[in-house]
Order: C-alpha cells, then structure tokens, then sequence
C-alpha cells in the first residue's frame, strides 16, 4: 500500500499574528483573511521492508530511523514529523517528506507540511478524523514542537484551500469561504521571495508576551490590523480591488509598529520598487522579517511590478489559487 498526500500553503492577505490563541480574544471582531495556493508540502507513506520507522526529509536531506514509533525522539533532527508518526503510533512505514515552499518563507510551510503529514498517517492507521479534529492535532504538534503558541489560521487553507475569512472570537473559530472568483485575486497578486528566512515563532512571541503585559503600542496595532482585515473583507465582496490595495498598505503600516524586527531595510526596499511600479498595496507574508512578500497591482501593472522587484533582488514565486486543500491518495 502506498498512500500519498499534498496541502497546499497560504497568503496571509490581512489580519495574520492576531490568530494567536488568547490575542485575538481581546479584540472584538478580529479576523484573517488568507488564500491557499499550490506551493505544495507533499508526504508519501510505504511499508518498511523490515518493519522500521524511516521518516525522510528530502528538503533537508536527513533521514531518522527506528525500531518502533516510541522509540523516535521528538526532540531529534525531524522532530514534527516524528511527533506526528508518535501520536497516531504509526508503526512499519517509511515516510518521505517534501516542500515545494522555500525554507522560511512565511507562507505557513511547516502547517501545510503538519496538515498533509497528518493526513497521509490518518490514512495509514484508518484513523477517522473529522476536519476540526485533524487541525486540531496539528496545532497542538506544532507548539510542541517549537515551544511557543501557534495561530489558528495557517491550518485552515491547508486543509480546505480557497479563499476565506477566518473569524476569531469566543468559542474559537469560523471559517467562512469568501465568494470571490481566483482568477480575479490571481491576476493582481505578486509573489517573491525576499532571500532571506524568518523564524515567525520568535517574532510572534515577543510580540505575544508585549501584548499580555499591557503594551499600548502593541495594542493599538492589533486594532488596526484587526480594522484592515475587516475593510479588506469588504473591498473584496464589493470587487473593489483599489480598496483591497489600500487595506494591504495600511495593515503592513500597522505590522511595522508591532516590532522593529518586522521589516528589514532590504524588505522596505523592495517594496518602495514595487509601489514606483504601480502596486497599491504590499506586506510580508508571515510575521515578518523575511521570507516571502506580495503586492497587489492592478493587471495592467503587474509586469512592471514583477520587473521591479526582480530588479531590487527578489525571486518571484507563481502561484495559482489552490480551491481543493489537503489531497489525500491510497493506491496499491
């Protein structure tokens, strides 16, 4: 038996860190908006010839073997992964793992990687898992895994895909499908990588614990990333895509004032290039500090906004809008 499985990752359009559990408690309103896309994390599952646990990451060229599922350390070299192979006590099998996404990227790689990973081994074990319930096991994993709370949102996209909002409140959280058609989203975005990576669990935290200790400054950005993802919901139901331009300028204006560590002078740069060219709006994905970034522009303007940035040392990314999520197969 072989079981395959891929989740496509994200574009955090506006309302992104405010998705940490309590933060997002203590603004009324709070919402992300984000959109997968098919930069793919990719697991495949086969029988181990002698009964052992491999687990394989392509992309960072290690490989973990054991007799048995609690024998793999979850503090090793490839401890996501092996956490997630402990939990569902996945034993006989060699997992491969692989990202189409650049390390650090900002693009919520690792959930994505978390989410089809979680897929493939549900399917190996024929453990039932309802949605929420699977995502639930991801986030838990991963602030096992790296120590600090993690968002809410980078799961979702990976599982459903589409474009959608994310309300937060009491009682966790909603996911609603925004009726918007891709092609439209897809025609007007820029993606590129900045050539540097980000570490987002640390970025996230310090500002966590600045927000719980009463920080004003702090505070204050989180309203008005909260007021951006709000009006940006709205442009898009409205078709207004200067609006959304607008509303992605302002909620990258409010992420600046949450750390100095957010932009970096060669971020500010590239973004500057790309407004010169004609893009109206422009953030980093992610917490910030590098990884990758996105423009919007209108289509007429995307070639010289993809020219700039290339020009000022970003790599561009293409990407389609993913509609399906998690895409689990079991052949043989």
């Amino acid at each position: 038996m072989r079981i395959t499985s891929s989740a496509p990752t994200r574009i955090d359009l506006a309302g992104g860190t405010i998705d940490i559990w309590p933060l997002y408690l203590f603004h009324d309103g709070a919402q992300t908006i984000n959109v997968a896309i098919r930069l793919y994390a990719r697991a495949a599952i086969t029988a181990h010839p002698e009964g052992l646990v491999s687990i394989v990451s392509e992309d960072a060229g290690v490989a973990v073997d054991a007799p048995d599922w609690s024998a793999l350390d979850p503090r090793g070299p490839l401890p996501l992964v092996a956490r997630l192979v402990r939990h569902f006590r996945a034993g006989g099998l060699r997992l491969v793992t692989r990202s189409e996404s650049p390390i650090g990227a900002g693009i919520a790689g690792s959930s994505a990687m978390n989410v089809a990973v979680c897929g493939a081994l549900a399917a190996w074990t024929d453990a039932t898992l309802e949605p929420e319930a699977m995502l639930a096991v991801a986030q838990d994993v991963e602030a096992q895994t790296i120590d600090v709370p993690t968002g809410v949102q980078d799961y979702r996209p990976a599982r459903y895909g589409g474009l959608a909002a994310l309300e937060l409140g009491v009682g966790g959280v909603r996911r609603v499908p925004l009726a918007v058609d891709p092609s439209e989203l897809e025609a007007r975005l820029v993606l590129a990588y900045t050539n540097a990576s980000r570490n987002s669990g640390i970025n996230n935290w310090d500002v966590m614990r600045r927000h719980i200790d009463g920080d004003p400054a702090v505070f204050d950005a989180f309203e008005r990333i909260r007021d951006a993802a709000v009006a940006m919901r709205e442009a898009l139901a409205r078709g207004d895509w200067a609006g959304v331009g607008r509303e992605v300028a302002a909620e990258w204006l409010a992420r600046k004032a949450l750390a100095p560590g957010v932009t970096t002078p060669a971020i500010d740069a590239m973004l500057a290039a790309a407004g010169r060219a004609g893009a109206t709006g422009g953030k980093v994905c992610g917490a910030g500090g590098g990884g990758c970034l996105f423009c919007i522009a209108p289509p007429d303007a995307v070639p010289a906004v993809r020219d700039a940035l290339a020009a000022a040392g970003a790599r561009l990314m293409d990407f389609k809008v993913d509609r399906h999520g998690l895409d689990v197969v079991r052949s043989g």
